[in-house]
Parts: structure tokens; sequence; C-alpha cells
């Protein structure tokens, strides 16, 4: 899982049937710089870094949200899916303690 800020949204004139119910975001990585203070300000944006993810939890713009990729996006469809990133959760807050050596 990967953590994103939510900036936007895309919105398609034709859609997939299968996803019904769901709709499009916009969505920022967040570096492990940025976890510990992206819930109370908009982290920076990377250049080029934006990615659209398939949501159907209900994630609005300036949400801090978990994603996946790849295989882990297709797997709650029933079928053969064309989605490459998929909305799995939305975070109230985040606490991140980097690793000591």
């Amino acid at each position: 899982m990967r953590i994103g800020h939510v900036i936007g949204k895309v919105t398609f004139s034709v859609q997939e049937e299968a996803f019904h119910g769901g709709r499009w975001l916009v969505v920022n990585p967040i570096t492990t710089d940025q976890i510990n203070t992206c819930i109370n300000k908009q982290p920076e944006v990377t250049p080029n870094s934006s990615l659209v993810i398939y949501d159907n939890i209900g994630a609005r713009e300036g949400d801090i949200i978990g994603y996946v990729e790849g295989a882990e996006a297709t797997a709650p469809f029933d079928g053969p899916c064309p989605v490459d990133a998929m909305n799995i959760a939305i975070f109230d807050t985040l606490k991140y303690t980097p690793p000591t050596n």
C-alpha cells in the first residue's frame, strides 16, 4: 500500500461497466518525509508524479488515502478489469516514526 493526497477528480463521458458506482481521483503520492505533516497541510506536489486512481469508498479532494497498484487493484472485480490503482483507505490521522540506526 502507498499513501497519497487527493488533488482532484476525473470525469469520463463513457466508463467501463465494471466501474459502475465508483469514480476516478487524481492523487499525488506522499513521501515518508511528508507523512507527519500531510494531514494538517497540503503536501508539496512533485511534478509529473500524479496518478489516476479508482475510488468506490468516497474519498474527496484534500483527503489522504491508501492505495494499491497492479494485481491488488484488480482483485475486488469479478473478471478482468482495466485498472492500475485503487483506493483502499481514507486516513483520519497518520503518525510515522522513522527507524533509528
